[in-house]
């Protein structure tokens, strides 16, 4: 026995979204059984493959339009204004778990549209939520997830930018820092969610503390790879798994702390069975 301490962050995990949805999800599932989702609804493959196993149908867009007269939850991320559009026609019932702060921001960005504003979305390219702000804009927007992707020098001087929630807040401000300093004027809408950037000075704070940090995340998350960089930049003893049987006993050495965090898609049930495994080194 390597005799490891070891000790679960009580910040990290699912964010009140996806809580949202997830809930939502097992109450019709325990109601009658089944439910499609547009999408994985979440990004952490353990946490889908549980509610798979539950009952619920996951399906892509393809599949929505030959689907009739169903319920069909809509996760987190929000949808574009087609996929309201196509329920109406197919007489499906939508099930709404849209993030509060993800409907707020399309919004706003609906609003922009309709002003004839140019809109620039700092997000990543083909994210579920990105494409549902774009919907909002007829498809018409800028969508960069790296500064370099823009070519300053025939940027319009006036611009509108946002940003999908999850992405950094420092990485936002510095894209607006740059912009300004090549000459561009620039409405910036900061529609981060803090229950997300928030978790960037936490995070920093509990990586500090380990011999080892164990970073629990699915693959797919943008929100989870985000967070690791944060702690793998405090530690660099950081180790990124996607469940317990990832995680290889000889990164730690006899007497180690280890800590173990995740993104706002990892369930905290994941993270306990991560704990489980490492405790029995």
């Amino acid at each position: 026995m390597l005799n490891l301490s070891v000790t679960i962050d009580n910040n990290s995990g699912f964010c009140f979204g996806v809580v949202y949805a997830i809930e939502m999800a097992e109450d019709i599932l325990n109601e009658q059984g089944y439910l499609y989702c547009l999408g994985d609804i979440v990004h952490n493959d353990e946490e889908v493959s549980r509610l798979v196993n539950k009952g619920l149908r996951i399906i892509n867009h393809e599949e929505l339009l030959n689907l009739t007269n169903e319920k069909v939850l809509i996760r987190a991320h929000g949808e574009p204004p087609s996929t309201y559009e196509l329920a109406l026609k197919n007489n499906l019932e939508l099930i709404d778990a849209s993030c509060p702060v993800v409907l707020k921001l399309q919004n706003r960005i609906k609003n922009s549209f309709d002003k004839d504003e140019l809109i620039y979305i700092y997000g990543k390219h083909g994210h579920a939520e990105v494409i549902g702000l774009l919907g909002q804009t007829n498809n018409k927007a800028v969508v960069f997830q790296d500064i370099n992707e823009l070519d300053l020098a025939t940027l319009p001087k006036n611009i509108t930018l946002y940003s999908q929630t999850t992405k950094s807040t420092d990485k936002f401000y510095e894209i607006n820092e740059i912009l300004k300093e090549n000459g561009i004027t620039v409405n910036t809408n900061d529609t981060i969610c803090r229950q997300v950037s928030n978790r960037d000075a936490e995070l920093r704070a509990f990586a500090e503390k380990f011999d080892k940090i164990i970073f629990v995340s699915g693959t797919k998350s943008s929100n989870g790879r985000v967070l690791y960089n944060v702690c793998k930049e405090r530690n660099d003893n950081t180790f990124f798994v996607s469940n317990q049987d990832q995680v290889d006993p000889s990164w730690f050495a006899p007497n180690d702390t280890v800590g173990i965090c995740g993104a706002t898609s990892t369930p905290m049930w994941l993270m306990e069975q991560v704990k489980e495994k490492i405790s029995n080194f």
